[in-house]
């Protein structure tokens, strides 16, 4: 039998159909509990005992480590956690992930679930069409279950026969029977395996099928699986790339843990693998009993091996009937075995490294070095456009950096009330506007990516309140911007001023300066709802709106004073002028201002 293209094309498709399945009940599941997940992260990482069981917790939740390890790295780049934190986190990460392996073990064998497969896909359809948010997300969590189940099928039976096709298996088993260096041979295809595809769990499962039909040894499958924990690093180091110097050092804590976890298993690998034998024997069955069989049975009747393992043996004979059995029965003794490997393998390494959390966050330190200040001016802090593996938990990322953008533009207009004291037609005055108009580019760049990223995560699979929340975030970063660009008017109207040779009174300072008080206040307290936009103590909200009646009626007490003033001829008309532009500006920064506050309100009242 020749493998054909279209073969090749059908194990893609395979493959394909695995990763997608888990794509989308890790998904699902993610917008059941992202709200909790996000909760959980904020409170059960204290200590590194804490954030490990988080880890555990979430990894086994969502189903997929690369997307627990991406959220970490997120976090820490958002400034949710430190970076001790996030490699206790990562730590836990790497044995919840071990869940996954057990239900394709348990289950790809003992039950065949792709036969069930179409029923539930039939049950959770209706769900995807329901007015609830969370019935949607529980739908799509059955679909990718299914879909996960129908590809391992599907792989099992377009993985290439080797019996048949002796060139590959004549390939393979040159690179079997090398000892040692085969194992090492055997985890880098692993790890480059898994660094293809992204999923160390589709990497498990191509193990678990090539050594459950006496393809390889149970030694050399365990080495791919190894050689997995360090390809599945690959996805957090991606993302982490447009990431802040944190992100950076947490992904990179992420490979030195699975690296020198793999380095110490390979000293004392053939050991290891002995003792998960004996555990498995023990509990099931002997993992290496199928190879013996299959070399032993091929040599007397090969065409029974390809029988058992194309699922064709006429089972109606008693005693072909006892061989299906047994061999089903061995199958599941490697399936157990593998899973018991992966288990213990990331046990005992979380329970080494785990001690060694200082250690790496001082090794990573060092590797990673912080550049200039200068150099990280102009880079989004706590988001980035590689992070987008877990779309309903990106948002808090988002959040903080929209705060940070807030914090920035107070920053600003501290430069321009600066500008209004700084001496005319100085070096410093000329200096500290430059500053101003950088800080406005800034800004600009700000508000594009900020709000590219959201319009991102929309793409992605998002919970009506998380859309609630997306619509909200992109009004505060449009008027956050409009903050800005106020600042900005404002110092540009000082320096027409200063061109035109106009001098303030002492009085006009004096007002200016207090309007400014007002408004740096308004400023203050958008702040303190922006960094708690969930839960926004009442007081806050009242005392912003307060702050905004007053900014108000002093912007009309002053517009009606300036004109008696000028009748009066305290000061010139063009200085008036001047002096009502920068009040006018002032009173449209704290109208911008409300604006945001309104925006977080409306999330609130729509969200109930």
């Amino acid at each position: 039998m020749e493998y054909t293209f279209l073969d090749f094309l059908t194990l893609i498709g395979s493959v394909g159909l695995f990763l997608y399945g888990m794509k989308v009940m890790s998904e699902g599941l993610q917008k059941v509990a992202g709200d909790r997940l996000r909760n959980i992260l904020a409170v059960m990482t204290k200590n590194r005992f804490s954030g490990m069981l988080t880890g555990v917790l979430i990894t086994a939740l969502i189903q997929s480590s690369s997307a627990s390890t991406v959220m970490v790295v997120s976090f820490v780049n958002a400034g949710l956690m430190t970076l001790a934190q996030s490699m206790a986190v990562i730590m836990g990460a790497n044995v919840g992930t071990t869940l996954t392996a057990w239900v394709i073990a348990l289950f790809g064998f003992k039950v065949n679930i792709s036969l069930f497969a179409l029923p539930l896909i039939g049950f959770a359809t209706p769900l995807l069409f329901s007015k609830r948010s969370k019935r949607k997300s529980w739908g799509e969590f059955l679909i990718g279950f299914s879909f996960l189940f129908m590809g391992l099928d599907f792989l099992n039976h377009s993985v290439p026969d080797l019996k048949s096709n002796p060139e590959i298996f004549s390939f393979l088993t040159s690179y079997t029977q090398m000892g040692f260096l085969s194992i090492l041979i055997f985890v880098l295809i692993g790890a480059v395996l898994t660094m293809v595809v992204q999923a160390s769990s589709a990497t498990f499962a191509i193990s678990l099928i090539m050594c459950s039909k006496g393809w390889i040894s149970f030694d050399i499958a365990a080495a791919l699986v190894l050689g997995s924990n360090i390809g599945t690093t690959i996805t957090p180091i991606l993302a982490a790339f447009g990431g802040n110097v944190a992100a950076k050092r947490a992904a990179m804590g992420h490979f030195l843990f699975n690296f020198f976890g793999t380095v110490w298993t390979l000293v004392f690998y053939f050991p290891f693998v002995s003792l998960i034998v004996w555990m498995c024997t023990r509990m099931v069955g002997d993992p290496n009993a199928l190879m013996n069989f299959v070399v032993k049975t091929d040599a007397v009747n090969p065409t029974l091996v390809n029988q058992l393992n194309n699922g064709t043996l006429n089972t109606s004979d008693p005693s072909m009937e006892a061989i299906s059995k047994q061999f089903a029965s061995m199958q599941f003794s490697v399936s157990f075995g593998l899973s018991l490997f992966h288990t213990v393998f990331n046990i005992i390494n979380l329970s080494i490294m785990i001690w060694f959390t200082n250690l790496y966050v001082k090794i990573v330190t060092r590797l990673i070095r912080v550049k200039s200040k200068e150099d990280e001016e102009f880079q989004l802090k706590f988001i980035a456009g590689g992070m987008l593996a877990a779309s309903e938990l990106n948002l808090t990322q988002a959040q903080k950096e929209i705060a940070v953008y807030a914090e920035r533009t107070l920053r600003m207009f501290g430069m321009v009330r600066a500008l209004l004291y700084e001496k005319e037609n100085s070096e410093a005055y000329s200096r500290l506007y430059s500053r101003i108009e950088k800080y406005e580019q800034i800004s600009d760049r700000m508000e594009i990516e900020i709000a590219t990223y959201l319009n991102r995560v929309v793409d992605g699979r998002l919970s009506y309140e998380g859309k609630l929340r997306v619509s909200s975030m992109l009004i505060m970063v449009t008027e956050i911007e409009s903050i800005g660009d106020s600042c900005y008017n404002q110092a540009r109207t000082l320096v027409r001023k200063q061109d035109a040779g106009v001098q303030f009174s002492e009085e006009i300072t004096t007002n200016i300066d207090n309007m400014f008080h007002l408004v740096d206040e308004a400023l203050e307290g958008m702040l303190v709802i922006l960094n708690h936009p969930e839960h926004v103590p009442e007081a806050e909200m009242i005392k912003s709106y307060n702050k905004e009646r007053e900014i108000n009626n002093y912007r009309n007490q002053l517009r009606a004073a300036n004109v008696e003033n000028i009748n009066l001829k305290k000061y010139e008309y063009q200085a008036g002028i001047y002096y009502m532009d920068m009040i006018a500006e002032a009173e449209k920064l704290g109208d911008y201002v409300i604006n945001v506050i309104d925006a977080v309100k409306e999330y609130h009242r729509k969200s109930k």
